[in-house]
């Protein structure tokens, strides 16, 4: 990233600067437990106040923090730290980013948004456009705060940065291009994520468009063949459209899509076969659209893309194969939940090949924020689980039990308990040796404790594959 002093910072921000004026930041944190040497500590004010955790930042290793006005710190500045007060930190942070971005218009910004399959595209994309010295944050910063400190940390070496956007209402993708600028934009897809705030399907596909209008003409959106909405979404940007999926009128057209036997797909694109080392058949579009980005924008052979794309690291939570001691296979893709994934994760769940006796678990939680679609949605995939020949459902909360009970009406062993905690209890007992268990739910309900008990009480033998770390998105 760009070395900045504390008063650079205060100067790009508008603030007043305390203590030493010529402290060095050499990276951005949000976070005072995940900060390195030499940080700008963002005090934010979200679900608790980071000014609760200056004085911790600074004991971690942080040389500035960016906090209000009216924050007094509870003991005198050490040399070589500051302070810089702002009205607002994270309107300051966004114009940091803003700033820093246009002080590198060289800079070639790729932006991916889409109600689901975000943090998997970007990570691919990271992979294949690693040659060309291509940065994206390891975690899944897509807010109003994650994004900031994304540009904020991208390295002066970088000629490429892969910055994911979220949406949850309206007008958010447009304030992070207003930020971020970007040259290529990429819509995995349009589906019901966040559709309480967004309202229904058309609030969705208006909010992505936002994305593609910030678009210059002379870049390039990829959007994905295969969703009813890409004409739509199209149909709202200057910029050269490429797309990409199974569709015959694919621009970039995969074909011959297989799965190994941990669910992991190869396909075929332009007469070349890919390897995608993530777990669902759902990624071969995924990585399909990384493929679109690095052939049309950056003309790189599809050899070199095949090679990058097979070293791409799972994210964490995403998909994430494991498996215990005593042999039962936990595929964790507890980070989020909306209709969309649940499919693709239910479908791969149902495609384990798995021995005579052994049982397909599917531990599914409530998908918020779907407003006037909950009751039917989750109605839905519950029935889809008994039509994929899911053995087991474990539902948890309100709208776990409605899947419970339309899988049980199907003919599906079905149990609904109140929370994560329970739902341990019940699922480690349940599973046995040779079994495969699905834990899925919106990220609120914490069901990414259930997968780690179940590997706890089994001793866990270990990965499958490998690990990333993710977080951002707070539904």
């Amino acid at each position: 990233m760009t070395r900045l002093t504390a008063r650079d910072i205060a100067q790009r921000a508008l603030g007043r600067l305390a203590g030493d004026e010529i402290a060095v930041v050499e990276s951005w944190a949000f976070d005072s437990r995940a900060l390195a040497p030499g940080a700008c500590f963002v005090a934010l004010r979200d679900a608790r106040d980071g000014h609760d955790f200056v004085d911790a930042a600074f004991e971690a290793g942080a040389t500035v923090a960016l906090v209000d006005n009216d924050f007094a710190p509870r003991q005198r500045l050490d040399p070589g730290h500051a302070l810089v007060h702002v009205g607002d930190t994270l309107g300051a942070l966004q114009e940091i980013a803003r700033s820093l971005r246009l002080d590198r218009p060289d800079l070639h910004v790729v932006a991916v948004g889409g109600s689901t399959g975000k943090t998997s595209t970007k990570d691919l994309l990271a992979a294949v456009l690693a040659s060309q010295g291509c940065y994206a944050n390891p975690e899944s910063y897509n807010n109003e705060f994650g994004l900031p400190i994304t540009l904020c940390n991208t390295p002066d070496s970088a000629r490429v940065v892969v910055t994911e956007m979220g949406e949850r209402f309206a007008g958010d993708l447009r304030a992070l291009c207003e930020i971020a600028r970007p040259d290529t934009g990429v819509v995995t897809n349009a589906g019901l994520a966040h559709a309480e705030h967004l309202g229904g399907r058309a609030g969705v596909v208006a909010v992505l468009s936002e994305l593609l209008e910030a678009l210059p003409g002379t870049g390039v959106a990829v959007l994905n063949a295969d969703d009813p909405a890409m004409p739509e979404l199209a149909a709202t940007t200057l910029a050269d459209v490429v797309t990409v999926g199974e569709s015959e009128v694919a621009d970039f057209r995969i074909s011959d899509v297989t799965l190994d036997a941990r669910q992991r797909p190869s396909f075929l694109l332009e007469g070349h076969r890919f390897q995608v080392p993530l777990h669902g058949r759902h990624q071969a579009s995924n990585a399909a659209m990384a493929i679109a980005v690095a052939r049309r924008v950056f003309s790189l052979p599809l050899a070199t893309i095949a090679v990058a794309l097979a070293a791409t690291a799972p994210g964490r939570w995403r998909m994430e194969l494991l498996e215990t001691a005593s042999g039962v296979t936990v595929l964790n893709d507890a980070y989020n939940a909306n209709p969309t994934s649940m499919e693709a994760a239910l479908v791969t769940l149902a495609q384990f090949t798995l021995g005579a006796g052994s049982r397909r678990i599917a531990v599914l939680g409530d998908m918020r924020e779907l407003g006037a679609h909950h009751d039917e949605e989750h109605r839905v995939v519950g029935e889809r689980t008994a039509a994929l020949g899911i053995d087991v459902v474990v539902g948890v909360g309100a709208g776990g039990a409605a899947m419970a009970d339309a899988a049980r009406a199907g003919g599906v062993d079905a149990h609904a308990v109140s929370d994560a905690a329970d739902a341990i209890g019940l699922v480690a007992t349940m599973a046995r040796p040779g079994d495969a268990v699905l834990v899925k739910g919106s990220r609120v309900l914490g069901l990414e404790h259930v997968a780690q008990g179940l590997l706890a009480s089994g001793h866990t033998a270990g990965h499958v594959s490998n690990s990333g770390r993710c977080g951002g998105d707070r539904s």
